[in-house]
């Protein structure tokens, strides 16, 4: 029972709905101060999973060959294309930050915490990581939804279907992973979470999602740069 998931899921669903509720009542300098504090915060849980890299020649190459492939992919337009369909069809469309959203979609849908919790809990029904994260996400969820309004909850939809795959499919995923691999992608996710931290605060404009396939690229990577490389240098 992916009892993990569900209450992630439901804490950015809370979240979201709380913070559109709070969002005409919170001022827009106090809005931009939470914003502010967030990005510092995402780039501090970026430096403690950065410090964890193992290989790091492969989280550069991952890094480097991962962003090539989403920004050939063209996955940001498309990714802008998509959400911004879905916002017009239930009439959320309005005055929406996208660069803000995809913020928000990347936080919840592709973190390093959420990936790694939702396998464990997938593997042998350990939920704490993910009920660990079900309290940052909450509060989370409040501080984007006071800007991005509900359009907060529909991130629920994707996370929780990729949450859903990774946990299915846990049994089939873990047992091929190493501890190398494993502090690999959560160095690479750091990393993300750093460019997220600075794109919350604007101080360089990131198309994160291009930046996802990294993500996807980190433990094969590291598997090859540990077996093949590594023994030759």
């Amino acid at each position: 029972m992916p009892i993990g998931v569900i209450v992630n899921v439901c804490s950015v669903v809370m979240g979201g709905l709380a913070g559109s509720l709070l969002g005409e009542k919170v001022s827009t300098g106090f809005r931009q101060t939470l914003m502010i504090v967030f990005g510092f915060c995402a780039m501090t849980m970026g430096i403690t999973s950065v410090i964890l890299v193992q290989n790091m020649p492969a989280v550069f190459f991952s890094m480097i060959l991962g962003t090539a492939l989403g920004t050939f992919l063209h996955l940001d337009a498309r990714v802008r294309r998509g959400v911004g369909t879905v916002l017009k069809k239930v009439h959320l469309g309005g005055d929406i930050d996208f660069d803000l959203l995809q913020t928000a979609i990347v936080l919840f849908c592709a973190s390093g915490t959420g990936i790694y919790g939702t396998l464990i809990s997938g593997i042998d029904g350990d939920h704490s990581i993910l009920i660990a994260k079900s309290v940052l996400d909450l509060f989370t969820a409040l501080i984007f939804a006071c800007n991005l309004r509900k359009a907060t909850c529909l991130i629920a939809l994707p996370q929780l279907a990729i949450m859903l795959l990774l946990f299915f499919s846990a049994r089939l995923i873990y047992p091929l992973t190493t501890e190398v691999m494993i502090n690999d992608f959560k160095a690479v996710s750091g990393i993300v979470l750093l460019a997220t931290g600075l794109s919350i605060l604007k101080v360089v404009k990131v198309p994160l999602i291009d930046l996802v396939p990294a993500m996807l690229l980190a433990m094969p990577i590291s598997w090859a740069w540990t077996v093949w490389i590594a023994p030759l240098l």
